[in-house]
């Protein structure tokens, strides 16, 4: 039997995404989950497509803080859709320390020297998170 988990992901490097996006797809085989990734680019999207839709769910939300369009991922109705859904990957610490204050408890810091580190641990967490969650 399969389960479908859903990751969204507020992210605007593309370096970064490539590195995460490879890392799931090792990890959707090393675990009984199919996952469904939703990537959005930047904050007018998330309004558009994630606040604004009352269909709008996933399991698990990645978020950045600032796009290329000088507009903030933190739009995301946070408190909506469940803060203990979120890991804050700024690379910036106030602006994970902006998102604690929201009420989330995961945060890694986003090191652009490290990526691969990086990457490791915020893979590492969503699988912590992926077991926690009912099926």
């Amino acid at each position: 039997m399969y389960f479908n988990k859903t990751i969204l992901i507020l992210e605007d490097n593309l370096q970064v995404l490539s590195k995460l996006l490879e890392r799931l797809y090792k990890l959707e085989g090393d675990q009984p989950n199919e996952l469904s990734v939703i990537v959005l680019t930047n904050g007018q999207q998330v309004q558009d497509y994630i606040n604004t839709n009352p269909k709008a769910s996933f399991d698990i939300a990645l978020i950045d803080y600032d796009d290329k369009l000088g507009r903030t991922f933190h739009i995301l109705e946070i408190e909506r859709f469940g803060a203990e859904k979120v890991i804050g990957i700024s690379s910036v610490p106030k602006w994970n320390e902006a998102a604690e204050k929201r009420g989330v408890k995961h945060l890694i810091l986003k090191d652009y020297a490290r990526l691969d580190e990086f990457t490791d641990k915020v893979v590492r967490e969503i699988e912590n998170m992926l077991r926690n969650l009912p099926n």
